[in-house]
């Protein structure tokens, strides 16, 4: 039986997550940061998407507070004011080294750019590992063709590759253990396609149990973002 999160000994300090609209990046970050701060004294995580305003990460800064990881996210997220504004204190995550830091990257190419202006950072002190969150009940990534061609478009606006997977496959509330082990195909499929490994498979707490003999590097997730699809909109 494996050791539960063991995985988070070799996590990089900084870890960013990117991919299609809808895959369930934020949560995913969320999650993630959460998990990593039982590893580590100082966490932050950085809402760096400047595209949707309304899916965001502070939607968890309640129970990011209460665990003592900061959240940095700009001053307009969770307003009526849609504006493209990266929160300024980003760099706080890159320039403090005893610090564990998460960069949850907005959607797609687009969402991405934002991302371009901290590479130079992340490539210098090459400590950092940049994850592909993928769901395959997303209308746009399926299948692992169609998930490279926004692969390939995400890594060219970003200026970095990524580096690992997240498979994060789900229907929301109404997922069940055997939809999350169907998907597992399309996530070697997809980790073949673009020789990366997969890092963790994410799965609803209440599934665990059900899973953690069956899937390797689990990690337990509470949705703290919901998205306009799993209301059927």
């Amino acid at each position: 039986m494996q050791t539960p999160l063991a995985f988070l000994n070799d996590a990089k300090r900084i870890t960013v997550f990117a991919g299609h609209y809808g895959s369930g990046k934020t949560n995913a970050a969320i999650n993630y940061a959460l998990a990593l701060r039982d590893f580590h004294d100082q966490v932050m995580i950085a809402d760096l998407d400047i595209v949707n305003p309304y899916f965001r990460t502070k939607d968890g800064a309640k129970v990011l507070e209460k665990k003592g990881i900061r959240l940095i996210s700009s001053p307009f997220a969770n307003s009526n004011v849609d504006t493209p504004a990266l929160p300024p204190d980003t760099y706080a995550i890159l320039d403090n080294k005893e610090a564990y830091g998460v960069l949850d990257v907005g959607g797609d190419d687009r969402g991405a750019l934002a991302l371009g202006r901290y590479v130079p950072s992340l490539l210098k002190e090459q400590n950092y590992e940049m994850l592909l969150v993928i769901n395959r009940f997303r209308p746009l990534t399926q299948n692992a063709e169609d998930t490279e061609e926004i692969v390939r478009e995400i890594e060219q606006a970003a200026g970095l590759s990524f580096t690992g997977i997240v498979h994060n496959s789900n229907l929301g509330y109404e997922t069940t253990a055997a939809d999350v082990l169907h998907s597992i195909p399309y996530a070697e499929d997809v980790s073949k396609r673009l020789q990366l490994p997969i890092r963790m498979t994410t799965v609803s707490e209440h599934l665990c149990g059900e899973l953690t003999n069956q899937i390797e590097n689990l990690l337990p997730m509470t949705i703290y973002v919901q998205q306009s699809w799993e209301h059927g909109v």
